[in-house]
């Protein structure tokens, strides 16, 4: 017999977008309800974890791995939780605990551009967004403003007020990269970030420790785990180790309440007034899809029979080089700055945008197992180890993704330890990502000319990395049939299910994803509210 409990919101997922609508709700006096598959666990114990860690450079390792809410793992050995269809694979990483992924991230906070809302009118390509940029910006500026978001003017998004803090103060290697690309035309920016410059919100400023991936350990950078801490404080209250499996609909197809196992595989029913999917773009479509009826054979929220498709990320290729001076990096956020002249124009109906970013992530580690492994040890190993680390820096891209329909989530063959299916990833890339990929690459060796570079190593010609940003799978749009939810993420099919995060976002532009999904969550809340 399955336990009962209740209250007005019910919010599936604890991750930044879930929390920061479960604590603005509260703040409002909704009785609100989070449950959290995965387990709790505080920043000390995390950096504890990432400092006791021999896998340094996975940045999965210091997180809390549970069976019963299993997310994907790649190292030592691929843990097989996401089955690769192909032809092309997806390695996604996601972290199922409180908090959610935003533990790792890099704290990339940029908006898009109001042409990036546009792409099928302006270019042909791709989807238009159900809502304009207009309609958007206060909510990016509320986000900001609760995250608490450093940066530039210089960034390109129009902007109603001055970012809540100025840039994080600039690295010695970012400041060369700067000086020297700007009598070639490029400029270089600094990153919009969730990482204090200043005191703000209680958290320290960036004091540069340079491990902001996995996890900053001062906690200068916000994550979701903040964002849940302000919910529970404003009233909300949270569940977790609660592994949703089964959302429950009635006979007019109204959701009715959700159906949780705890870690021995007890179930609870929880019953809600308005419920809001707010997992991954991953986990919220493998739910919705788990809980087909009679009444929704194809899943719920599917009549249109697209959860799940339209998967995108931003795939990236990258170039490996040592300048002719001393930068050291290491100092400083890891990703402190990028190029964004390429991020929109005409050309965007022929080949994909992109930003160009700029690592200053320390390079001891990398350059030690390369000499390690070519035979270099004593005396020529210290020599060569602090020439190459002070000069060897890396370029990537963030390259959008058009929503192509065969690159999709569905549910596959394989069962978790509580018998629930895991997803099954089919995914490739097209022609308009290869050509941008050939650009990216010679606009890297026009970068590294500038900076005096020498051993040049280009990642492998058609083989690239994907960035984390989990988008699509839900896409929002006005005609119910070829889209999941409307501009406010509620459900075309069920009117008290709303569905935010980074999947009902119908393109994926050329910027980190989180800040746009925030603030679309925090549009949905005077709705949300409404149909109470």
């Amino acid at each position: 017999m399955s336990d009962n409990i209740s209250a007005d919101v019910v919010v599936i997922g604890s991750g930044i977008v879930g929390g920061l609508i479960a604590q603005k709700l509260a703040k409002q006096g909704v009785s609100v309800l989070m449950l959290e598959a995965g387990p709790r666990a505080d920043r000390a114990t995390i950096v504890a974890n990432f400092r006791n860690s021999p896998r340094k450079d996975d940045f999965m390792s210091p997180y809390p791995f549970s069976p019963w809410a299993p997310h994907p793992l790649y190292k030592p050995s691929d843990n097989g939780y996401l089955v690769q269809a192909g032809p092309y694979p997806y390695p996604a990483e996601y972290i199922r605990m409180v908090g959610g992924t935003t533990w790792h991230w890099a704290a990339q906070a940029w908006r898009l551009l109001p042409n990036d809302l546009r792409m099928k009118t302006l270019y042909g390509i791709g989807r238009d967004w159900p809502l304009s940029y207009d309609e958007l910006e206060p909510f990016y500026l509320e986000a900001e403003t609760r995250m608490g978001v450093s940066g530039s003017l210089k960034n390109g998004s129009p902007r109603s007020a001055p970012f809540p803090m100025p840039p994080v103060a600039e690295s010695w290697a970012q400041r060369r990269f700067r000086e020297r690309l700007a009598p070639a035309g490029y400029e270089v920016i600094e990153n919009t970030v969730a990482r204090n410059s200043q005191v703000y919100d209680g958290r320290p400023p960036c004091m540069g420790n340079n491990n902001c991936m996995p996890i900053c350990p001062i906690g200068a950078q916000y994550h979701g785990g903040n964002a849940v801490d302000a919910a529970e404080a404003d009233g909300a209250k949270l569940i977790a180790n609660a592994v949703v499996y089964r959302i429950e609909h009635d006979e007019k197809g109204r959701i009715a309440a959700v159906h949780y196992y705890d870690p021995d595989k007890k179930s609870t029913r929880v019953t809600g007034k308005v419920f809001v999917l707010a997992a991954n773009g991953i986990e919220s479509p493998k739910l919705l899809l788990l809980s087909a009826s009679d009444k929704y054979p194809q899943g719920l929220g599917n009549s249109s029979g697209t959860v799940g498709q339209h998967l995108m990320d931003h795939p990236s290729n990258k170039l490996t080089f040592e300048t002719d001076e001393a930068n050291w990096p290491g100092r400083g956020p890891m990703s402190p700055a990028s190029i964004n002249h390429l991020r929109d124009g005409a050309f965007r109906s022929e080949h994909a945008a992109f930003r160009i970013d700029i690592s200053d992530a320390s390079q001891v580690l990398a350059v030690t197992q390369e000499l390690i492994a070519k035979g270099v040890y004593g005396v020529e190993l210290e020599q060569q180890l602090r020439h190459r680390a002070a000069r060897q820096v890396s370029l990537k891209n963030v390259m959008e993704q058009l929503p192509l329909p065969q690159n999709r989530v569905v549910l596959s063959s394989r069962k978790d330890a509580l018998g629930i299916p895991t997803p099954q990833i089919h995914y490739q890339m097209d022609d308009y990502i290869h050509r941008g990929m050939a650009l990216a690459r010679v606009e890297y060796g026009k970068i590294a000319k500038l900076m005096g570079g020498t051993n040049l190593r280009y990642s492998e010609e058609g083989k690239y990395s994907n960035n984390q940003h989990i988008t699509g799978t839900l896409s929002m749009g006005g005609n119910p049939a070829d889209s999941v939810v409307d501009s406010h993420g509620r459900s075309h099919d069920h009117d008290n299910l709303f569905i935010a995060g980074t999947g009902i976002m119908p393109t994926s532009a050329t910027v980190n994803s989180t800040l746009t999904a925030v603030a679309l969550g925090l549009r949905s809340t005077d709705l949300i509210k409404a149909a109470l």
